[in-house]
């Protein structure tokens, strides 16, 4: 059994970056475990979609770009683009993998985890378990689309399963879900001259709030601006899907305080988000009471099981949320300074990463307003 001191499951950004300080911190005995490929997740994207957050070169001014996940890295240097798209994402993932010679092993399926006697055991799907002291989970949540939303959901189209817009047919489509996803979806199948109706419970459109997490970003409203006045696209509030059926090949769905349904020729296209990851070793964490979200100690740490560690979109401390690329990499020199300590290394160095937003133990920071 080959055994190691970390491993990562997971080369997304989570994984490449929190490893990248790991491996700075002087770690050696460690491996990223990953299901296919450096980015596998972004190379599924839809064609037209494109991260939210804008990239700007500003490492020379001591500020890292905001989708980076490496310091010293910019995807807005390497890829001249400000909102790359996935497959533009997923190769800055890979080149910096390459540049910064990550211990990554591609293709390897982790089909189960086992705690026992101080360490754990992950059994992969070919070739001899692996042993390591400590496990950092970094799966993301895009490979698990969430398609049981309500009854009839299997009768839609997921936006995941999207390969480009364009292959979308109809003149009318109906969405589930208004937010991200969702209002990407819209504005896409609107440019393509499609009529769209997005149906939302809660109308995240109107929202405002400085968490991004709560409300449509300013990339998503200004598009949607730009596209909504050709009057294709008509948002639909307070529209609680709870049914959808096929009869007499339409597509009804229903609506709760809706008399009738809507009748769609075309299957709806759900924007319905994404199930967790952790699926896999959901027993290995304590959950919060309804079980949307795991419960982790102030190092991003399983409170249930030692040693098991997350990073990534999962990742939430009461009601701070850090799903987004530029929140969650803040948090990768916690679980690397919890886990250097416990290896008796010196953990100074990474000091160095807390003014690049990479180092953010202090949470009592977060959650503030904008005045104006």
């Amino acid at each position: 059994m080959k055994r190691f001191d970390v491993v990562v499951v997971g080369a997304g950004p989570a994984g490449i970056g929190v490893t990248s300080i790991l491996k700075d911190l002087g770690i050696k005995r460690m491996i990223i475990l990953e299901r296919e490929e450096v980015g596998a997740s972004f190379d599924k994207w839809p064609k037209e979609m494109q991260l939210i957050t804008p990239s700007f070169t500003t490492n020379f001014y001591g500020h890292l770009d905001l989708n980076a996940v490496i310091s010293g890295t910019s995807p807005a240097y390497m890829l001249r683009k400000e909102h790359p798209t996935g497959k533009e994402y997923a190769r800055y993932l890979r080149d910096v993998s390459e540049y910064f010679d990550l211990p990554v092993v591609e293709h390897v399926n982790v089909e189960k985890v086992i705690r026992s006697k101080g360490s754990f055991k992950i059994h992969i799907t070919e070739g001899k378990p692996l042993e390591s002291r400590f496990l950092i989970w970094a799966g993301g949540e895009f490979q698990y689309p969430n398609t049981n939303s309500v009854p009839g959901a299997e009768l839609c189209l997921h936006n995941s399963r999207v390969k480009s817009w364009e292959h979308v047919k109809g003149d009318e489509i109906y969405i589930i879900g208004g937010y991200e996803s969702g209002i990407d979806a819209a504005i896409h199948l609107s440019r393509l001259g499609k009529k769209v109706r997005v149906l939302d419970r809660d109308g995240r459109w109107s929202k405002q709030t400085t968490d991004p997490s709560e409300n449509l970003s300013p990339f998503t409203l200004e598009r949607l601006r730009q596209e909504i006045i050709y009057n294709r696209i008509e948002l639909v509030s307070e529209s609680t899907v709870r049914e959808i059926r096929l009869e007499q090949d339409k597509y009804l769905i229903y609506v709760r305080g809706k008399s009738s349904p809507y009748q769609s020729a075309t299957p709806p296209i759900l924007a319905t988000g994404f199930k967790s990851s952790l699926v896999l070793i959901k027993e290995l964490f304590d959950w919060e009471k309804d079980k949307d979200y795991c419960l982790l100690n102030e190092h991003d740490e399983s409170t249930k099981t030692p040693g098991l560690f997350l990073v990534g979109p999962q990742v939430r401390h009461d009601d701070l949320s850090f799903c987004f690329i530029y929140k969650y990499r803040q948090r990768f020199g916690v679980v690397a300074n919890a886990i250097g300590k416990r290896l008796s290394m010196d953990t100074t160095l990474l000091e160095s990463y807390r003014n690049e937003g990479l180092y953010l133990d202090d949470l009592s920071c977060c959650g503030e307003e904008c005045v104006c």
